[in-house]
């Protein structure tokens, strides 16, 4: 049987306060949710910062969002972090390691048992809750000898280095087969260069926004990532006048942020989504362009590059990617039915290098299930 600890016989709070200075540069740390860790926010210069004076993080503490410790958002402040600047509402506390190993304390905070405790030590109304650095101290945690959170440590790590890396092989296996597409998609490719919007056209199913309903929606990552789905927005929620609902074969668009590749190519199990007005949906034309030819071709490093030369500006001053901006880039397109024998080869070297569905399931709960055996132990408080 486990004993436990109260997080404040190994927790201190770090009060280490540094004036800012207008002319320096500082780190700023964004907090992700679900214990997925901390990370680089961006620099700004200390001008741009409303407070005198913040908490200057150290790496190896611990730091936790009392907004949204109840959603996760906590980690250890890793090394390329360290010095960056935190307002009052990101605590950071250092870690008594003659008791508990960061790093054992950085795996357990990822278990939901620990969500679950930062959640119970969070109040407040719907849109001001947050977490009671009291109440948070008192909470209770498993505490394995030194030997033992050794032990699991290296364990956990060396699982975890093993699905890194299976997963590196599989990303590099898919860019492999994107860069033979792009060398296909040249080779095939012959005459003159054309408008893309001789290829697709604006297609928007814009649906009215009623106060009363929820709208599940979806996002594009950046530097073809692909899209992503999140939560329901009630209407009443929303400034927005309308949505764009989401059909297969879809080119989506976001508009802030095209230059950086945040485009994609939806699928069937986008059907029946929303998108926000910010993204412009395109249809290919049936005789001029394959949705999964397309779909492929967005990823390549030719076509992110082109889109990067499409706007003008830095940061928040970038120009937005407008539809015309879109359909009038000049490109190169096989026939279709060349886009056909193209497809064809890439999905057999798709088949060739991917795992199964199966195994990649499998893989993305090995942590969670190795969480759940390695930390769901019977304790006694110490």
């Amino acid at each position: 049987m486990s004993r436990t600890i109260t997080i404040d016989k190994f927790l201190t709070k770090s009060e280490d306060w540094v004036p800012v200075i207008p002319d320096a540069s500082y780190k700023q740390i964004t907090a992700r949710l679900w214990g997925k860790g901390l990370t680089l926010r961006g620099e700004v210069p200390g001008s741009a910062i409303a407070a005198a004076r913040q908490i200057c993080a150290k790496a190896g503490q611990f730091l936790i969002s009392r907004i949204d410790a109840r959603h996760g958002a906590f980690g250890i402040v890793p090394e390329e972090l360290d010095g960056a600047l935190v307002s009052n509402d990101f605590p950071c506390f250092d870690i008594d390691a003659s008791k508990v190993l960061p790093h054992y304390f950085e795996w357990y905070s990822r278990t939901p048992e620990f969500i679950d405790l930062c959640r119970r030590a969070s109040e407040g109304s719907t849109n001001r809750v947050r977490m009671k650095e009291d109440k948070f101290l008192r909470m209770s945690v498993p505490l394995p000898s030194l030997d033992d959170q050794y032990r699991m440590v290296e364990r956990l790590d060396r699982v975890s280095m093993l699905i890194d890396t299976a997963k590196s092989l599989r990303a590099q296996a898919k860019r492999d087969a994107t860069k033979l597409l792009e060398r296909l998609h040249f080779e095939f490719s012959s005459g003159l260069e054309q408008p893309l919007g001789k290829y697709i056209f604006l297609a928007e199913d814009k649906v009215e926004v009623m106060s009363h309903e929820h709208y599940p929606q979806v996002g594009i990552r950046g530097f073809a990532g692909g899209l992503f789905f999140k939560e329901a927005t009630a209407g009443s929620d929303t400034s927005y006048k309308s949505y764009n609902l989401l059909h297969s074969d879809l080119l989506v668009v976001s508009q802030p942020k095209g230059w950086e590749g945040a485009v994609a190519v939806t699928t069937d199990i986008h059907r029946g989504w929303f998108a926000s007005p910010e993204y412009r949906t395109f249809r290919c034309r049936d005789d001029m362009l394959h949705p999964s030819y397309l779909r492929q071709f967005v990823g390549t490093e030719w076509f992110q590059g082109q889109l990067k030369k499409l706007t003008r500006g830095q940061g928040a001053r970038r120009e937005r990617l407008r539809p015309e901006m879109l359909t009038e880039m000049m490109v190169r397109m096989p026939p279709i039915s060349d886009q056909k024998r193209v497809l064809l080869v890439h999905e057999r070297i798709e088949r060739m290098t991917r795992p199964g569905d199966s195994l990649l399931t499998d893989m993305d709960s090995l942590i969670p299930a190795m969480l759940h055996e390695t930390f769901n132990v019977r304790t006694k408080p110490t």
